[in-house]
């Protein structure tokens, strides 16, 4: 973000004034998308630093804090339709610990507040940091009286109903000696076990799609029926207090131990200290553990135990000062390796993958990595030198490894943690053979590097079901074909049931109308069985949704029929060619202006072999990778066959070069960002070339039109930076059409 790089003692105050009402517009908006709404869009990490950079300038600048300062607020304002509680005591946040020295310097500051005291020794607890939504329950005489969410630290949402449906909470609390009046607090969450059985009754029924765990628990809490949150099987640790008339016990530890004798659970990797090694030590522990725990955390918080001293040290800026989270790096946590699964790709490529206990990382539960090839399982770069360590360390079922999601998206695995592999763990063995089809998997040699490819792949081709079935996925997908309603669901149950081999049957399925209609009815029987199971009761579908189903059928009969003339960069891309992708695609499009040149040349290249430059063009872009993919799709007599029965059914459309020399954008340059309506983006590419202008994937200082729609992003930005004209659709469409 601009500004963010700069030192905070090289503003000015105008430049401060500026930066922190940038600053206070962001974290307000994540405040309200994490606390409120439960779906929040940047990482832990990246809010932290922006919320320190925001505390920075207020300390550099105090008299531009305002009344509407962030520094001492938490949480969000409760959202709508639940009654407001008001807490008797402020519900606050923790100030954060990043590295060791972070929580050296908070065991510091405790002594040199206490160092009057002499023969003082200081003791802490240390506890996991629970990544789930805060609640406050309300006991008086020890029965449940009232429960509500953090909010906004002072006000929260009444979910008492909701909370008493999570078997973790007592209605009445357990034992004796319990205040008066006491408000309990800890932190609701939802298990990976749970997590993953409700997204695959979700999935099931063609629910929605739930992204981790904490958001789902917070969801699940805000439900205005509470049989739904008890469905969900949410789970509580107790671990704080507010409002009490008289403490639990004289120390933080011991009062937790109460909670558990009351009736709560209470987190059993909770301890005592005496010292800042013993803090770490336990930290380190906790974190190696994170994967075994079932549910997710994102540090350990370390309080100290005393409670008199507790009170006396007090709190700073909405924070106590006698408390601390510890937080784990954000994009990294350790996990085990539970099993290594080939999975077979449209091109045949033989894809590892690990199966990883779950783990949850930047806000995301992680449960398979890819591990790319046999080299990179081998621990060796394409040129066998170590990619992890200075020797080659290999993976295997069974070890402890730490992963990251490289830029916060992409799971990783960084580091093989030796020390802990079992005595009994083998190296992996990489298949030669495919594991669907039961072909010869092998590595091809570049005949120019002498070298094998990274991956090895089934020599099937199309008698492999796993590269038909993705092969047609492919073909039907949005940057392809585009059918609309035939997605990767519904290609599946029509490739199972035989209804669809090859491409072509996609185009006769309307003949077939009523071994289609049976198709999807047994899928619709066998999503209702597993509806009926996750909710313990049998239903039956009604006439009205049989009749929407029957419906459903004649939209994606008229979606199929409406691609029987595509246009011919989509068709070539569609055809799912080794190395040929959407920009290939329409570079041969241009080249060869129809389908019938291509097929002729392709035809001719695998007549005479190694000869592609007698055959092929010189075009700029393309080179002997690609021709050498086309010379080899058509060799294969069958992959012929299969094309001409597709041309019987499809006529895809010859590409037209005609650039207009005197249109309104003729030699400018233009890119497309957002979502278009009126045009797909290939049909936005084609006319803006033909049209005389150069459509370019980036925006920089040579961009002259920007067309932004819906949803456009970064690329949006950098126009309005720069100055760059920018047009929606429809003006673009007028520009176009002067």
């Amino acid at each position: 973000m601009s500004g963010e790089a700069r030192e905070i003692e090289s503003y000015s105050e105008p430049e401060a004034k500026a930066e922190l009402d940038r600053l206070h517009e962001v974290l307000t908006k994540a405040d309200l998308l994490y606390h409120q709404q439960d779906a929040p869009e940047m990482t832990d990490a990246d809010y932290d630093a922006l919320k320190l950079r925001y505390q920075m300038l207020e300390t550099a600048f105090p008299e531009l804090r305002g009344p509407d300062s962030l520094s001492g607020k938490v949480g969000a304002p409760p959202a709508e339709g639940f009654a407001k509680v008001r807490h008797a005591v402020p519900m606050l946040s923790l100030a954060k610990a990043y590295t060791d020295e972070d929580v050296q310097d908070f065991a510091d500051r405790a002594r040199r507040f206490f160092e009057r005291d002499k023969d003082l020794k200081l003791v802490f607890t240390a506890e996991p940091k629970i990544d789930g939504l805060s609640a406050s329950l309300r006991y008086e005489n020890g029965v449940l009286v009232k429960g509500a969410t953090r909010g906004d630290g002072a006000v929260g949402e009444d979910i008492t109903e909701n909370l008493k449906t999570i078997a973790d909470i007592p209605h009445k609390l357990a034992g004796s000696g319990w205040p008066e009046v006491i408000e309990i607090r800890g932190e609701v969450y939802m298990t990976y076990a749970e997590f993953e059985a409700l997204k695959e009754r979700s999935a099931a029924v063609g629910g929605q799609a739930y992204v981790n765990p904490r958001n789902t628990a917070a969801g699940s809490l805000r439900q205005k029926d509470p049989s739904v949150t008890a469905s969900r099987n949410l789970k509580f640790f107790a671990y704080a207090w507010g409002y009490t008339t008289a403490d639990p016990a004289p120390a933080q530890f011991d009062a937790v131990q109460k909670f558990g004798a009351w009736g709560f659970k209470v987190n059993p990797l909770m301890i005592r200290a005496s010292s800042i090694e013993e803090l770490i030590a336990h930290y380190h522990v906790i974190e190696e553990q994170r994967s075994s725990l079932g549910y997710d955390i994102d540090g350990v918080v370390y309080k100290i135990d005393d409670l008199e001293l507790q009170r006396r040290w007090g709190f700073s800026s909405g924070e106590p000062r006698w408390a601390v989270a510890h937080k784990f790096p954000a994009e990294q946590a350790f996990t085990t390796v539970r099993a290594i699964d080939i999975q077979v790709g449209r091109t045949g490529t033989l894809a590892p993958v690990a199966r990883l206990a779950p783990v949850g990382v930047g806000g995301v539960v992680v449960e398979n990595v890819t591990l790319h090839n046999e080299d990179y399982i081998a621990g060796i770069d394409s040129n066998g030198l170590p990619i992890r360590g200075d020797e080659p360390i290999d993976i295997r079922v069974g070890d402890t490894v730490v992963i990251q999601r490289a830029g916060d998206v992409i799971p990783q695995i960084v580091r093989v943690v030796l020390e802990k592999r079992p005595a009994d763990a083998v190296p992996f063995e990489f298949p030669h053979v495919c594991p669907v089809c039961g072909s010869p998997a092998t590595r091809e040699l570049n005949e120019k590097t002498g070298k094998e490819d990274s991956r090895r792949r089934c020599t099937g081709e199309l008698i492999c079901p796993a590269q038909a079935v993705e092969q047609l996925k492919h073909f039907v997908s949005r940057g392809a074909m585009d059918i609309e309603g035939l997605g990767a669901e519904n290609i599946d149950v029509l490739f199972n049931s035989g209804l669809v081999k090859t491409a072509a049957d996609i185009f006769t399925l309307r003949d077939r109308r009523d071994q289609v209609q049976a198709a999807f009815a047994a899928r619709r029987e066998e999503q209702s069985r597993l509806r009926d199971e996750a909710a313990g009761k049998v239903r039956k579908a009604s006439r009205s949704v049989e009749e929407r189903s029957f419906q459903g059928l004649d939209k994606l009969f008229a979606a199929i029929d409406a691609r029987r003339e595509p246009e011919l960069d989509r068709f070539i891309f569609a055809l799912g060619i080794r190395h040929i992708g959407e920009t290939t695609g329409a570079v041969l499009a241009k080249t060869f202006t129809s389908m019938d040149n291509l097929r002729a040349k392709g035809i001719e290249a695998a007549s005479v072999g190694g000869a592609l430059h007698e055959v092929f063009p010189s075009v700029n872009g393309i080179g002997d990778t690609v021709w050498e993919a086309l010379r080899d799709f058509f060799d294969n007599q069958r992959n012929v066959e299969v094309l001409d029965r597709l041309l019987e059914q499809v006529k895809p459309r010859d590409y037209v070069v005609t650039v207009s020399a005197d249109s309104e954008v003729a030699g400018k340059t233009v890119v497309f960002t957002g979502s278009l309506e009126k045009l797909t983006r290939g049909e936005a590419k084609a006319m803006a070339e033909r049209l005389g202008a150069k459509v370019a994937g980036s925006v920089s200082k040579n961009t002259d039109i920007v067309v932004a729609g819906p949803g456009a992003g970064s690329k949006l930005k950098d126009a309005q930076a720069l100055g760059i004209l920018v047009l929606d659709e429809d003006q673009w469409l007028e520009l176009a059409a002067k």
